[in-house]
């Protein structure tokens, strides 16, 4: 979509939700997002608004295709959670789930940076770090066996299609002899249908609210296993200890500090740590790297130490930790 297609689009959704007046032609910006939306800051007379479309293929290098009406549960997603703790998500100000486009509070950047942004200046808070652990426990709590949201958010296939097939499947097509462990990681992963996972919670995606983390881009939300949400904001700690490695220390008291906050029944401990490892493995060698391991010799450090956690997994997440450590450490 072009610059023009893409302001007559906002411009006619945003008179039809009444955010914007019948004759009002609002100033669009686009922001930076992740990879699987359109994102924009629309400024109308009431005030500036946000809104996101979902995109049908991904921005990635390799072909990476998902359902676009999983915007309509990224909405869904900041609801519910939003019901549980006000001001966890942003306030859902209009929505058309047949565009697959809604409106959001515009959060200033000056005053929210994204906690990615914080970690890489090296600003490791522990207790930000806690209370990320704390509200995601928060809302799975809230939601553990709730059967009216596990049918409101019966997203299995979307899920598949963008979380267990392009990090967990596709990993294994890269490192073959462990293929049966990561087909077998996202079948147990699947299996387990007992809170509302948001799906992508990644430092990039969580704004810093003074003490409170604002958390972002739920488009992956699915009723199922709690432990891929802990295990999936674990694994970027451990990997921006490549990133800043100044502030290595400050990343693994993060680590610590979320694990503590989120505080994990031990069955949810046990298939967390199984998943972190592969996870980890994923943002090197799945479908979606992190865009700061460049090196090769970096991307070995994260496949020695992964590999091995995979074909035996840990019993907690400290033991994935402490691997990761003593290979910093070398």
């Amino acid at each position: 979509m072009n610059a023009t297609n893409a302001d007559a689009f906002l411009t006619a959704f945003l008179r039809q939700s009444g955010l914007a007046a019948p004759d009002e032609t609002p100033a669009y910006a686009a922001l930076a997002g992740g990879v699987s939306s359109d994102i924009w800051r629309a400024d109308l007379a009431r005030g500036p608004v946000c809104v996101k479309r979902a995109l049908a293929k991904l921005k990635v290098k390799a072909d990476w295709f998902a359902p676009v009406e999983r915007n309509a549960f990224e909405v869904a997603w900041m609801e519910t959670a939003n019901a549980l703790q006000p001001g966890i998500a942003p306030r859902v100000l209009a929505h058309d789930a047949d565009q697959g486009v809604f409106a959001m509070a515009y959060l200033d950047p000056a005053a929210h940076p994204t906690w990615k942004d914080e970690l890489h200046a090296g600003r490791a808070d522990p207790a930000f770090a806690r209370r990320v652990g704390e509200c995601l426990k928060q809302v799975h709590g809230g939601t553990a066996g709730d059967e009216s949201v596990a049918q409101r958010f019966r997203t299995d296939e979307t899920f598949y299609s963008i979380r267990l097939e392009p990090y967990l499947i596709a990993t294994g097509r890269a490192h073959a002899d462990l293929a049966p462990r990561m087909e077998a990681l996202a079948q147990t992963t699947a299996a387990h249908r007992e809170a509302l996972v948001h799906g992508d919670v990644s430092p990039k995606n969580i704004l810093v609210d003074g003490a409170e983390p604002v958390f972002l881009d739920a488009e992956c939300a699915w009723y199922g296993d709690p432990a891929f949400d802990l295990a999936f904001c674990l694994n970027h700690l451990l990997l921006k200890c490549l990133w800043t490695p100044a502030a290595t220390d400050g990343f693994l008291a993060c680590f610590d500090a979320l694990a503590d906050g989120y505080a994990a029944r031990p069955a949810i401990e046990t298939r967390a740590a199984a998943l972190l490892p592969a996870l980890f493995l994923a943002r090197v060698d799945g479908k979606s790297p992190v865009e700061y391991i460049t090196a090769e010799a970096e991307r070995d450090r994260v496949r020695r130490t992964a590999r091995p956690l995979i074909t035996a997994p840990p019993p907690t997440l400290a033991d994935v930790r402490q691997a990761w450590e003593r290979e910093l450490r070398q």
